[in-house]
């Protein structure tokens, strides 16, 4: 159990992270590294977890560009 809300906390924490950036290339760079620390909490790849961070970072900030700054 204390191992489940472990990870739920860092995703979380990770997920707050991943509105924050001013430029593309510092979305993509959050993203990433929210992915990556995601992936790497729940044992995933890391790579994956990087790639689908950025892509998922700069889709949110396109999207909702006022909650990203």
């Amino acid at each position: 159990m204390q191992k489940l809300l472990l990870r739920g906390a860092a995703i979380v924490g990770l997920a707050v992270l991943a509105g924050c950036g001013e430029s593309l290339p510092e979305q993509a760079l959050l993203g990433a590294g929210a992915g990556a620390g995601t992936a790497a909490v729940l044992n995933g790849s890391i790579a994956t977890g990087a790639l689908v961070g950025a892509a998922g970072n700069v889709a949110y900030c396109k999207a909702y560009p006022g909650r990203c700054r």
